[in-house]
């Protein structure tokens, strides 16, 4: 069986770094965008990603911008796309949402969450 390949979207290295140690540890294959930029650019040419994790507030390109333009995306209109935020503020999941992710988890990422939101791709 192949392992989910997962894509993470983050402007600090320390966020991948830390989401990656913990899925790579639960079989996961991850790679890393720093930017929403890089990551449309990748999500264009790389078939094989299965869900998408991506932090809402990054400069130039942030996660609200992001989503809708991953979704046009032929390829990727069925993506799993997760939103990963530190604001946790009310509102916040509803507005992710009508942006275009499919599910939403606030930073410090509960792990366990996170599983069982993957568990579902």
């Amino acid at each position: 069986m192949m392992k989910k390949r997962i894509l993470i979207v983050d402007d600090d290295s320390r966020n991948i770094f830390a989401l990656s140690a913990t899925l790579k540890a639960k079989s996961f294959e991850c790679l890393s965008c720093l930017s929403a930029e890089e990551a449309l650019k990748l999500l264009e040419g790389d078939e094989h990603i299965d869900a998408v994790l991506i932090d809402m507030m990054m400069p130039d390109m942030d996660g609200y911008e992001a989503i809708p333009l991953i979704k046009k995306i032929p390829s990727r209109t069925a993506t799993p796309v997760i939103s990963v935020t530190a604001q946790a503020m009310v509102g916040d999941k509803e507005k992710c949402l009508q942006a275009g992710a499919d599910d939403y988890i606030s930073k410090p990422v509960d792990v366990d969450k996170l599983l069982v939101i993957l568990s579902t791709i």
